[in-house]
């Protein structure tokens, strides 16, 4: 597996404060997030681990503009989203993020190709469907339907789709939790190449502290706080990177 190089200097894309989200249920209030202050940056490859429930999940909906915080405020490149409308938050998302999430979301009745023309078809200067493919070695697989391939090459099929607007943000939720530990390898090897060769912050969710090892920093949550960060995991022993 390729391992993230060191960043030069970076411009913040995101910056986050005091971000808190409470959900109600009935009569009780459940914290998600309790105060995270967040800096991610231009071309950077992050890792959020932490255990279900810790907030990761709800932090990365917030980045990406599918859930607003209770409190607290979130700017993108300068832009206030936490003042957004939603259509403002809709036109965020098309324009600038690529999802990744652990089921894949393709149509069966498409194929590869026809599942990333989709999103192709809506974005400002994208990657032809062929084009997108083939960064996540798929080139020959094209014209396949998703009944026709394997769990790790659907969901490579969705990081094409994700990356196919030419997106300046990849946000990715448990996007191996479905898959066996040698196919999560290479959707993990086609993302840390997106991030490398396009340029593309890349926030990975997941449970697998072995995956933090591709990072350029790994911030732990707990109880919706992060409470530990590491950055260079790349040039330390898996067994310091657990949770």
């Amino acid at each position: 597996m390729a391992l993230a190089t060191p960043l030069p200097a970076a411009e913040a894309v995101f910056r986050a404060r005091g971000l808190t989200k409470t959900y109600r249920m009935g009569e009780v209030e459940v914290p998600a997030l309790r105060g995270v202050d967040l800096d991610l940056y231009r071309g950077e490859f992050v890792v959020l681990l932490g255990p279900s429930g810790s907030g990761k999940s709800t932090l990365l909906n917030i980045l990406g503009g599918l859930d607003v915080p209770t409190a607290g405020e979130v700017w993108y490149e300068g832009h206030h989203l936490t003042g957004a409308s939603e259509r403002e938050l809709t036109l965020f998302r098309r324009e600038h993020v690529g999802f990744v999430f652990q089921f894949y979301n393709l149509i069966p009745s498409l194929t590869a190709r026809e599942n990333v023309a989709i999103v192709t078809e809506l974005a400002g200067q994208p990657m032809t469907p062929e084009e997108a493919l083939a960064r996540v070695d798929l080139a020959d697989r094209m014209d396949h339907f998703p009944a026709q391939l394997s769990g790790g090459q659907q969901q490579r099929v969705a990081i094409a789709r994700a990356i196919a607007k030419r997106p300046a943000v990849l946000l990715c939720d448990e996007p191996t939790g479905a898959l066996d530990s040698a196919t999560g390898v290479r959707v993990l090897e086609a993302l840390e190449r997106v991030n490398a060769e396009l340029g593309t912050t890349t926030v990975v969710i997941t449970h697998n502290a072995d995956i933090a090892r591709m990072a350029h920093r790994v911030l732990y949550l707990g109880d919706g706080r992060i409470v530990r960060e590491v950055r260079n995991a790349q040039r330390m022993p898996a067994a310091e990177l657990h949770w």
